[in-house]
């Protein structure tokens, strides 16, 4: 069984990314940053916090992705 408090819970995945800045791993997971929106720890999170948010042990991250259509 994982560790819950050695890994970041990513869409309901834990992952073990803790020491990570949350806008390298969006980048190297491929999402777009102006498409998203990111819930950690139950509050949405600034657009403009994702270079300085570093990813901690037990954090809980949702990741929402806006998809156009008509």
């Amino acid at each position: 069984m994982t560790n819950i408090g050695a890994v970041v819970i990513i869409n309901g995945q834990a992952q073990p990314v803790v020491g990570c800045i949350l806008a390298d791993w969006l980048l190297a997971n491929n999402y777009n940053p102006a498409r998203i929106a990111v819930e950690k720890n139950g509050e949405i999170l600034p657009k403009a916090q994702y270079q300085t948010t570093i990813l901690q042990a037990g954090d809980v991250l949702e990741i929402v992705s806006f998809v156009g259509g008509g």
